[in-house]
């Protein structure tokens, strides 16, 4: 019932609808229509202030990696190494030790490390980018090993088939079998990172050259290597 009070002024009919279902079809004394209703009240008190401070300080710490990484022209998708972080208290240290497997998901980076913000501006070199406020700052190491590449040319591969299901007018439960033909180098991604490409694209199998019956193929160029990918639903 609540929900449908709170979602009642973006979606006025699906919340008329789903009120209808659920409510008037099991109160018969309850009001005639969910617009009828009084909005719910929030209970502050179930706030949670320290929660709230830490995701808003681990939005900020987000925000500054982001422009970390497009400073040095380096996508999301890419895996890296670490990143240093610097705040200002020892109280927002302990909050982004809370936070940093969010953190690290979010920025697609490996492992954290955790000091004092003056500290950020003596950690630029050729291969780290930094990014800082009055706030904050961070580090982002640049160096990416191969292994690295390799699982974001992983992650690369599965936003290219991602696409492709859409075009292809798949259904979001649909299994494919994924088809492809590369370079060496992303042969070996593919191989390495097998298991977490079917997960994320649902494809059974993964198979190497592409036949003429697929449902739908497409070639890229992929840091600079060929890749030709065909996709097929499976039963």
């Amino acid at each position: 019932m609540t929900l449908t009070k709170l979602i009642a002024p973006f979606t006025p009919f699906l919340a008329e609808e789903l009120y209808q279902n659920l409510v008037c079809s099991a109160f018969p004394r309850a009001l005639e229509s969910v617009h009828l209703a009084d909005f719910p009240i929030a209970d502050t008190a179930l706030i949670d202030k320290q929660l709230s401070d830490d995701n808003r300080l681990a939005m900020r710490i987000c925000s500054l990696g982001r422009a970390a990484r497009s400073k040095a022209g380096i996508k999301v998708r890419q895996p890296l190494a670490e990143i240093f972080v610097g705040v200002k208290s020892e109280s927002e240290k302990r909050a982004l030790e809370r936070m940093a497997p969010l953190v690290l998901e979010e920025l697609n980076i490996k492992e954290m490390q955790l000091g004092m913000l003056e500290q950020v501006a003596g950690k630029e070199d050729k291969s780290v980018c930094v990014v800082s406020d009055a706030v904050a700052g961070v580090a982002i190491s640049c160096e990416i090993t191969a292994e690295l590449e390799a699982e974001g040319m992983a992650r690369e591969i599965v936003h290219r088939v991602q696409t492709m299901r859409r075009a292809a007018g798949y259904d979001i439960a649909d299994h494919i079998t994924l088809y492809y033909e590369a370079d060496a180098f992303i042969m070996q991604s593919l191989s390495s990172f097998a298991d977490y490409i079917k997960q994320e694209t649902l494809a059974r199998d993964i198979e190497d050259s592409v036949p003429d019956e697929v449902d739908l193929k497409e070639e890229f160029k992929v840091s600079g290597y060929r890749l030709l990918l065909g996709v097929k639903k499976t039963v």
